[in-house]
């Protein structure tokens, strides 16, 4: 991927360096909607395999659905402001960029007005107002009460070595990492459309079978909308998109896949663990996006189960 013609984005908050990590401990809400006690068993094997901290892996798989029992928030020091200076900040910031002129334009095609997401980039850990802290090993994720994107950069590493995600030091890994992003957007557009309130509604009165189940329709649809933002950037920026980066989107996407991850750490699948979608699921529902273009090709919650 090129990113040189893309539109710098400066609705990014750089907190990587700073020392304001919140203090205390990292808080594990298991309210209505959270995650079974199958789930913390698998992901905490998976945890164990990758050498991950369980309880950060445990907090970042719920992330979106925390709707209670969170660690009562007190903001930090804001970051910097603007567009980063390094090369990853600004490829960062080229990425957002794009997905701020993709969805500003498909929102007023409606009649409607797009507000885009700070994204906080840092190192390590930092405050959220989503359980009260955000740590590295959680991964990327979106914080719908403050409406801002997470993302600490060591993650692009580890999509390169640790999920063999994309081939490290290609070209590709930028759209690789690019989809990552455009995938925590996709969960943005979620929260304006008003997608997560309903669905987090629903998962209050759900038991924790059916929770995932939805949670597994919220993530297969955020990388469907990935896809439609790569459609419209094909389009808008014609050399930025090069042979093989859908492909390393689509790896990327199976890498990260529930049934992926869960054989690796135990030899085994458990379905109703899911929380994010099959690798089959994810790579499917991108190419959705991609070849649809529209956010009425990412209806996953009108799909049969089977055909999910």
């Amino acid at each position: 991927m090129r990113l040189d013609e893309l539109p710098r984005s400066d609705n990014i908050e750089d907190r990587r360096g700073d020392d304001d990590s919140g203090g205390g401990g990292f808080g594990m809400p298991m309210g209505a909607g959270g995650l079974g006690i199958g789930t913390v068993v698998v992901l905490g094997l998976i945890g164990w395999a990758l050498g991950i901290d369980p309880r950060l892996l445990i907090g970042g798989a719920e992330m979106v659905s925390r709707t209670s029992h969170q660690t009562p928030y007190q903001p930090g020091r804001p970051g910097r402001a603007g567009t980063p200076k390094d090369q990853v900040g600004n490829d960062v910031a080229a990425v957002l960029g794009s997905t701020e002129v993709v969805w500003k334009d498909i929102f007023a095609q409606s009649g409607g007005r797009y507000v885009p997401p700070t994204l906080i980039i840092y190192d390590g850990r930092t405050r959220s107002a989503c359980g009260g802290q955000a740590v590295s090993a959680m991964g990327p994720f979106y914080c719908p009460t403050d409406r801002k994107v997470y993302l600490d950069t060591s993650f692009f590493r580890d999509l390169e070595r640790r999920f063999k995600g994309c081939d490290a030091g290609s070209s590709a890994c930028k759209f690789a990492q690019a989809y990552v992003i455009a995938h925590e957007v996709g969960h943005h557009v979620q929260n304006l459309l008003g997608v997560l309130p309903r669905v987090q509604q629903q998962q209050r009165s759900a038991d924790k079978v059916e929770a995932n189940r939805l949670q597994v329709r919220v993530e297969l649809q955020a990388d469907c909308l990935a896809g439609v933002w790569a459609h419209h950037a094909e389009e808008k920026w014609t050399r930025a998109i090069e042979p093989g980066d859908v492909e390393a989107a689509l790896r990327t996407a199976a890498a990260i896949g529930d049934d992926r991850l869960q054989r690796q750490a135990q030899g085994t699948v458990v379905p109703d663990s899911f929380t994010h979608g099959s690798s089959e699921q994810r790579a499917r529902w991108f190419s959705n996006g991609l070849k649809g273009g529209t956010v009425g090709s990412c209806n996953t919650f009108s799909a049969p189960t089977a055909q999910l």
